[in-house]
């Protein structure tokens, strides 16, 4: 979970340092761009099915089930990896350059997850993590993206529910992060990502493609956390296709139930 129609969203919603993954130990974010023409109308529309946040719990890509147990006593038990939609922190990014990076990319998790495509957990992701006095643009600006004319072109009923017998796919993944401007309480961070949306299963419509775009975003911080003043959208980097034989409808739609989507990216 775009916005233009060169993918790119408007600019009026939108140190440096290598990155690292890891899981932060801070309360923070929990969308896309070019993966298809329309991915794009998302990204133009201002944050891109990829506008993001602390909600990233609205990455829901697998089982209900937190956990499975093997059938037997000499069998190892086994985890599931979908996310439970718990959160597993208390407390906000750290008020310093690399939570800012931390932030922006659990906001883009956020922002580019199927949740985006529900009214009611869209509006709880922008509270999340929108500047305050930003939130009510935002919603204005993305209900009018995620239309149901929009739905339709992602394969989606008009309303935005998964038709029957097929698993809607919408998963953003931070590649990497940079700081482009900073002070004490405004950080610019542009955030490398690659993306997946469609419709897995026979006879899609729209079958599940991927995309590579960079995510710019300004964030301030407000209330003890870092929030997105504005963000914007663009193309690539991509890299080569690889000689990768593309999976069947059911092996996509297995792996997306199999393997939950990330809540926290950084």
């Amino acid at each position: 979970m775009s916005l233009g129609d060169d993918h790119q969203s408007s600019g009026d919603y939108g140190g440096t340092g290598q990155t690292r993954l890891r899981l932060p130990e801070e309360d923070g974010a929990p969308r896309r761009g070019g993966r298809s023409s329309s991915r794009s109308l998302v990204t133009v529309v201002g944050v891109v099915v990829l506008l993001i946040a602390a909600i990233a719990f609205a990455n829901r890509g697998g089982d209900d089930s937190a956990s499975a147990e093997g059938g037997t006593g000499d069998k190892p038990k086994t985890s599931a990896t979908a996310p439970t939609g718990t959160r597993p922190v208390q407390s906000g990014f750290a008020h310093d350059e690399q939570g800012a990076q931390s932030a922006a990319a659990n906001y883009a998790v956020a922002l580019g997850s199927d949740g985006m495509f529900t009214k009611s957990e869209r509006d709880a992701i922008l509270r999340s993590i929108i500047v305050p006095d930003r939130v009510a643009d935002f919603e204005t600006t993305l209900d009018r993206a995620y239309s149901p004319d929009f739905n339709k072109a992602v394969g989606l009923n008009q309303d935005g529910s998964t038709p029957k017998g097929y698993t809607f796919v919408s998963r953003t993944s931070p590649i990497g992060t940079k700081v482009t401007e900073k002070s004490a309480d405004s950080t610019t961070v542009e955030v490398w990502c690659s993306g997946l949306l469609g419709l897995a299963g026979q006879n899609s419509t729209a079958p599940v493609t991927s995309s590579w775009f960079t995510i710019t975003m300004q964030l301030a911080w407000v209330n003890d956390d870092w929030k997105i003043v504005t963000h914007s959208q663009k193309d690539g980097p991509a890299p080569i296709p690889g000689d990768d034989k593309a999976s069947s409808a059911d092996e996509m739609a297995k792996a997306v139930k199999e393997y939950g989507g990330f809540s926290y990216a950084r």
